[in-house]
């Protein structure tokens, strides 16, 4: 049987082969999304509780043998599969519980001769209950850890998902620059947020979070009570989501002309901002972005207090390329020294944690290209002057 694949099925064979893994069994919403080409099951496509479990989607794939892939669905899931909506040629919506999900596995598994192979399950995401069904009905299969397999598979985007990343790019600036011009002073942070939240929401964007800082002070970014005062910073900053795709990016706002200091520190962010780009290009060293951004920022006057990260991004906010372990969400810098591959997504981000001035920062979403960059919602860069929608 002739199947079309949505992903690179030669280099995930590669993978699986140089890590020994006969099979995989992806069991997380966002590497199931991503292999089968974009779908995800739209009742549970948020929450996933249902009854005493949870629902647990669960995607077969058997190396060099793509004719045998399987997919395991709620036991409503016809709703969302039928009429040819994903590519896989046995579909089995079955499941109530994730044991149940693990015991159509297994037997999918046995079926394809794979009771004694070895299988890559994603052990972070995968239920205590359900992998040990696996291990009960599988007595002689070896379950490996799949993680790096299937973030290596995402790290290079298709046009479909680069599209979709600019789309949420766009999308975040366009509700910042919208939530700026109706923000005013009085209004506290819960407030900020739901503004936002609307914006983003009539773009037709998920709304996971949005990070506000005001004023100087405190530099706690979570919705809150607190209120907004005049010419004091508001700083948004929002990982939003577009058919799973995140686009994270932050501005600044104001209610009135900006401190000579505060357009000192967004000058100095917007130098190394531009500066780490110049590293950005297919064939360039990862970890070279750093190299130019902690140079640039050693030379500031104010660069002693700056702080500087720069991730991949895609389907999570954290993903392939892993350029650095000092950042603030701990991992190993695995691609440091890998070069960069045109379709990677980054996040670029710099920022000051000035108690004077506030919090100041701006992050961009970058798509590396084969002779550099493209940015995606790359306007809106000084200082956003509030309160214009209501006046």
């Amino acid at each position: 049987m002739t199947v079309t694949i949505p992903f690179d099925a030669q280099y995930l064979d590669d993978l699986l082969y140089s890590n020994g893994l006969d099979a995989l069994l992806a069991t997380t919403k966002h590497n199931v999304q991503y292999l089968l080409g974009g779908y995800r099951y739209f009742f549970f496509a948020n929450a996933d509780a249902t009854g005493i479990s949870r629902y647990l989607p669960a995607l077969g794939l058997v190396r060099g043998r793509p004719d045998e892939a399987f997919y395991i669905g709620a036991g409503n899931e016809d709703w969302g599969t039928e009429g040819g909506a994903i590519w896989v040629p046995d579909v089995r919506n079955v499941s109530w519980t994730s044991i149940d999900t693990a015991r159509a596995a297994a037997a999918a598994l046995e079926e394809r001769g794979l009771g004694k192979c070895t299988i890559g399950v994603e052990k972070s995401f995968i239920p205590a209950d359900a992998l040990d069904t696996l291990r009960e009905m599988l007595p002689e299969a070896r379950f490996v850890e799949v993680h790096r397999v299937l973030e290596s598979l995402r790290g290079v985007k298709s046009a479909d998902e680069l599209e979709l990343v600019r789309y949420a790019s766009i999308g975040i600036i366009e509700s910042m620059q919208a939530a700026f011009a109706l923000a005013e002073p009085g209004m506290t942070k819960f407030e900020l947020q739901e503004i936002f939240r609307l914006e983003q929401t009539k773009r037709g964007m998920y709304f996971e979070y949005a990070l506000v800082t005001i004023g100087g002070g405190s530099m706690n970014r979570s919705p809150s009570s607190d209120v907004w005062r005049s010419g004091t910073t508001l700083s948004l900053d929002s990982g939003g989501m577009y058919k799973g795709y995140i686009g994270d990016l932050s501005r600044m706002g104001i209610d009135t002309d900006p401190t000579p200091r505060m357009l000192s520190l967004l000058d100095q962010i917007e130098t190394v901002q531009q500066e780490a780009r110049t590293a950005v290009a297919a064939g360039k060293r990862g970890g070279d972005i750093y190299t130019k951004a902690l140079s640039t920022i050693s030379k500031l006057p104010d660069g002693g207090s700056m702080k500087f990260v720069a991730h991949g991004m895609g389907l999570i906010t954290h993903e392939v390329p892993r350029l650095t372990a000092s950042g603030p969400v701990p991992y190993p810098a695995s691609h440091e020294d890998d070069a960069l591959e045109s379709g990677m997504v980054l996040s670029i981000e710099s920022w000051f944690e000035d108690y004077e001035s506030g919090f100041i920062k701006l992050e961009d979403t970058l798509v590396v290209t084969d002779d550099g960059w493209e940015a995606p919602g790359d306007d809106a860069r000084g200082w956003n002057r509030t309160g214009v929608a209501r006046s």
